[in-house]
């Protein structure tokens, strides 16, 4: 959602020239462009004139490092300014207690349902037994929506129908929860398409009645700075803890992600970036500065490798590719794992990828699927020697005609496996083995990338036909046999 203010902060940067100071005339045109990239991200004036007037002030007179440059005291100095402005370092996780009683709140059509089923699923992945409680006792959908969420997520939905009132359900909740010793309950309380009277009235009467240890906030990230302004008049009516950003990952510009800290002084605690129930993060306003400015966020990629790739199941991966065994099954493995963080979307977390465009993106994973269709049609001796597809027409024509696709994409996707081999060991590298500290290779990335997106005419391979390279390529496994 920060891609055009990223591109606008790398150019403001760019208008700097070579000097050992910043000073009121040389940050003028650079600090001019970051003030329109925020204003066109849907950041409230008074928000952004504040946040200028702290760069500048921060920046002048500032004194560049031998050996570095303008921009990079300008980007640092950028950078803390935006930490401050998103609520400064660290996640704010919702506030200890036993139970933990998390009220969402919010207005209809936000994903309030949808947030409360993923928060759920992230609380149970804590190893926490987790409890929901439907309490909208207007709207019988929702309540057997957040009973499908539940099922689906393997978390108990506590309700009473629609004859009792909203409290009642909500302390029977509770006592529940106590009783039967959960370690989180979560109310789903009613939505209105407006903010009046009746809703905040019912809103305190349940918070007064569950003494809940946190009370969210759930707003769409699509209304920018109105997201800001909702957040402060809820806080002002019911005094909530803090907010959960929904639709992160959609064409909204930011301003609700720069502007809610700063106008109603509450964080937000959390982000939904998908549609997936694992869509959920804690907002860290360090690693959403860092992707503002291009440098990626090494530390979250890192975490989602963790989470999704089963210890030693890369290790043996590594170990195949060293040995040239890495075959069909393998780069399947890959992708599906990939998938699981969220598919190339992850790419945009490396340093520098903030330039791939969501086209080149969305043609990368239309690809990865198309392969993997093609890859599900082979026989099981073809996965483990690509070679035999190499050397049949027939092979190649039968798993064309299984998976959908034309013949010539399975050509296509034959003839870049090799070079796709070697950017699967670096990507594996940089899910599973490198650290938070460490390193990926951001050049053989972009390749993937590229290599996935790129169109190829029916019937043509862009890449010339090259030798086989059997201690490297296909030939390999069938000469190992002789």
């Amino acid at each position: 959602m920060f891609d055009n203010l990223s591109n606008s902060v790398e150019r403001a940067m760019k208008m700097l020239s070579k000097t050992d100071t910043l000073t009121k005339d040389n940050i003028k045109e650079p600090l001019k462009e970051i003030r329109r990239a925020l204003l066109e991200a849907d950041v409230s004036l008074p928000v952004v004139r504040r946040f200028i007037k702290k760069v500048e002030e921060r920046a002048l007179g500032q004194q560049v490092i031998v050996g570095a440059d303008p921009k990079s005291a300008l980007v640092k100095t950028v950078s803390d300014s935006l930490i401050e402005l998103m609520g400064s370092k660290g996640a704010k996780d919702l506030e200890p207690a036993f139970p933990q009683i998390v009220l969402m709140a919010g207005l209809q059509g936000v994903g309030k349902t949808t947030a409360t089923g993923k928060l759920a699923l992230y609380l149970r992945k804590q190893k926490k037994k987790v409890l929901m409680v439907a309490t909208d006792v207007y709207r019988p959908a929702a309540i057997e929506q957040l009973k499908k969420l539940g099922g689906a997520i393997d978390v108990p939905v506590f309700d009473m129908g629609t004859d009792v009132s909203p409290v009642e359900i909500a302390k029977a909740g509770v006592a529940k929860a106590k009783k039967e010793k959960f370690d989180a309950v979560l109310i789903d309380t009613a939505g209105r398409l407006q903010i009046d009277g009746k809703l905040m009235q019912e809103l305190k009467d349940v918070k007064a009645a569950v003494a809940p240890s946190d009370t969210l906030l759930v707003v769409d990230a699509m209304t920018g700075q109105e997201a800001a302004n909702l957040v402060k008049a809820f806080n002002d009516e019911v005094s909530i803890s803090g907010a959960i950003l929904t639709k992160m990952d959609g064409d909204a510009r930011g301003g609700a992600a720069l502007s809610v800290y700063e106008v109603s002084g509450k964080p937000i605690k959390f982000v939904g970036v998908g549609e997936r129930m694992t869509a959920l993060e804690p907002f860290y306003p360090e690693r959403m500065a860092s992707r503002i400015l291009g440098m990626g966020d090494v530390l979250s990629l890192y975490e989602k490798a963790e989470a999704s790739i089963k210890e030693g199941e890369a290790e043996a991966v590594m170990e195949r590719m060293r040995q040239n065994k890495f075959d069909f099954n393998d780069f399947l493995k890959q992708w599906q794992t990939m998938n699981n963080m969220g598919g190339t979307q992850i790419m945009k977390m490396l340093p520098g990828f903030n330039k791939v465009s969501e086209r080149q993106l969305y043609e990368a994973e239309k690809k990865f699927k198309m392969y993997e269709a093609m890859i599900n049609a082979m026989e099981e001796e073809e996965r483990t020697e690509p070679e035999l597809l190499v050397k049949s027409a027939g092979r190649k024509r039968r798993v064309a005609q299984a998976s959908g696709f034309p013949e010539h994409e399975v050509s296509n996707m034959l003839a870049s496996f090799q070079q796709m081999r070697a950017q699967m060991l670096n990507m594996s590298k940089m899910m599973a083995l490198s650290t938070p500290e460490g390193q990926a290779d951001q050049k053989l990335m972009k390749e993937l990338v590229d290599s996935a997106s790129r169109k190829v005419t029916p019937g043509k391979v862009r890449r010339k036909k090259a030798p086989i390279d059997k201690s490297k390529g296909f030939g390999a496994a069938a000469e190992a046999r002789r």
